[in-house]
């Protein structure tokens, strides 16, 4: 153990420990981490062994800097997720992905042009899947205390995945927020919605957001608050359906 706490020390930047906590604080935060998934019968020691791991430096502002958090306006919203590039992408992804956009619709209730205008807030219609790691996401949350109990949570649901789809977690892609696929599904939905195991499959992620937003429409009881519990954001909200509007002029 003492060894694996001084791997762990050497990966914390000066910025990490300067914005949230002492090494000493977040050593004890992974120890209990460890020792919370020695009792459920997992050794996550070798994870967190793996030269792949990291611990992602600045996690909390990465949350707090987030454009919701600081953009009041929808143009200055729109500027800021690329919403004009998104728009020329449009006539393409849904030419290419219209059988799989109708049979959504009919299967799940939800408007094929509310499931494009998600993957294209989402993903850029799967240009993006995500530059970080979901495991070295959540145990960076859990080492610098923030969001702890949200980052325990979805560290459970994320071995929980990859251990019933025999997929190596360190190898696996997603947003500083855990987030993955181009539906952008946390471990705790990914295991709830998604539908398929390859999460870069984009006919799956066409179906896991029409079967999420029929989850909650039905909690709801519109698309529009349904859209919520993806993002809380009013400024996320009305991004999706002004691109789910423009999506319309092409399915006609």
């Amino acid at each position: 153990m003492a060894l694996l706490l001084l791997f762990i020390t050497l990966l914390i930047s000066p910025a990490s420990t300067e914005n949230y906590s002492s090494n000493s604080e977040i050593n004890k935060n992974i120890e209990e981490l460890i020792a919370h998934f020695e009792k459920k019968g997992t050794d996550i020691k070798p994870l967190l062994e793996d030269e792949r791991f990291e611990l992602i430096d600045g996690i909390k502002e990465k949350f707090t800097r987030s454009a919701e958090k600081k953009i009041e306006g929808l143009e200055d919203y729109k500027k800021a997720v690329g919403f004009d590039r998104k728009l020329t992408l449009l006539d393409s992804f849904i030419g290419t992905y219209s059988d799989e956009l109708a049979k959504a619709e009919e299967d799940y209730g939800i408007p094929k042009e509310v499931i494009v205008g998600i993957i294209g807030i989402e993903s850029e219609f799967g240009t993006y899947s995500g530059k970080y790691n979901p495991f070295s996401a959540y145990v960076s949350m859990y080492a610098v205390g923030y969001r702890s109990k949200f980052a325990l949570a979805q560290l459970e649901e994320l071995l929980k995945w990859t251990e019933k789809n025999d997929v190596d977690v360190l190898e696996l892609k997603s947003s500083y927020a855990g987030a993955m696929s181009y539906a952008q599904f946390v471990p705790w939905s990914l295991n709830r919605w998604f539908v398929g195991t390859d999460l870069y499959h984009m006919p799956n992620n066409i179906s896991s957001v029409g079967n999420y937003l029929a989850h909650y429409k039905n909690v709801t009881g519109t698309i529009e608050k349904s859209i919520l519990r993806y993002n809380p954001s009013s400024l996320y909200q009305q991004a999706v359906l002004a691109l789910a509007e423009e999506a319309k002029k092409v399915t006609g």
